[in-house]
């Protein structure tokens, strides 16, 4: 097994994570909702926890972890489409949007997981599937509201 290309896609889960922490981070801040508050939380706790997971195996395979973040392309507009949302304190835009970034994520997972099977190991493997379930139970949580806020409209 190339050490080298495993590292390369655990390091973009590094940044996923990176990237997510940032944005729920943010979002926490700017939301007045203490539910959203809550689930803000959550979704970053979600993310610190997988991104220290990801940055011991790729440190174990001889790798340094990505520190930073690549707040671009997709990962970008979602967060400044959530940023927008809560100055105008739209909870369906909010949720909108952080239903779109929790699939960009997931997305990501299952592009390794999917097309690497000579690049990471059955406990990579494991460990990218079980992270996974941890941000799609965040994500089935949040199409969970949306589906409450469009029922109160």
């Amino acid at each position: 097994m190339d050490n080298t290309k495993s590292i390369d896609l655990l390091n973009t889960l590094v940044v996923i994570n990176q990237d997510r922490m940032q944005g729920y981070e943010t979002a926490e801040k700017e939301t007045e909702s203490e539910e959203l508050k809550a689930l803000f939380s959550q979704c970053r706790y979600v993310s610190q926890e997988n991104k220290l997971e990801l940055s011991k195996e790729v440190t174990k395979l001889g790798g340094m972890p990505d520190e930073g973040t690549k707040v671009t392309g997709d990962f970008y507009r979602v967060w400044m489409d959530i940023k927008a949302a809560l100055t105008g304190h739209d909870r369906q835009a909010i949720l909108e949007s952080c239903d779109y970034g929790e699939q960009v994520a997931a997305d990501n997972y299952k592009e390794v997981l999917s097309n690497s099977i000579d690049e990471i190991s059955n406990e990579q493997r494991t460990m990218l599937n079980a992270q996974l379930v941890l941000l799609n139970a965040n994500h089935y949580t949040i199409k969970g509201l949306i589906r409450i806020v469009e029922d109160d409209k």
